[in-house]
């Protein structure tokens, strides 16, 4: 039996995946780069820098993470980043290659945080959490419609 050719919207899940992906390395990287440094004298310059009031709510509790933040901790999240960026681009080379276990894991992946996602929304409605959920509930139905309708392929 001939295997469909991967289709163009599978395609765009997997570049959208593998961008996640470099995101998460990028924010790893920038972790690592705070080890031997003080996190907090470097979020109180970053607070300033943008003019903004370290005793408002947001940048107040950005200066108070960072302060907290050990070297232990930072190598902590960097290796969590690379886990997780791992995992995306091991699902992006699944859906480039039209893999079935990749559409699946892409479905229930996606749909594990469209709940938190909505509960956001409700919460306090930005347009950026709109979109988000907008964007995820879309790959979705997606993944959804091409693992319905997708009854050609060979098995994995």
């Amino acid at each position: 039996m001939k295997r469909t050719p991967p289709l163009f919207g599978i395609r765009i899940v997997a570049i959208f995946e593998a961008g996640k992906a470099a995101l998460v390395l990028l924010a790893g990287m920038g972790l690592l780069s705070l080890v031997h440094k003080d996190a907090q004298a470097l979020a109180e310059r970053f607070v300033e820098r943008l003019h903004m009031n370290p005793a408002h709510e947001y940048p107040h509790i950005f200066i108070e993470a960072a302060s907290k933040l050990t070297d232990a901790r930072l190598w902590q999240l960097a290796w969590l980043a690379l886990g997780y960026a791992v995992i995306r681009l091991v699902e992006a080379y699944g859906l480039w290659w039209h893999r079935r276990w990749a559409e699946w894991f892409a479905l229930v992946s996606g749909g594990m945080y469209i709940p938190i996602e909505i509960y956001e929304v409700f919460h306090h409605v930005t347009w950026i959490k709109v979109c988000v959920v907008i964007v995820n509930a879309g790959i979705v139905a997606y993944m959804g419609y091409e693992l319905r309708h997708s009854r050609a392929r060979v098995p994995d």
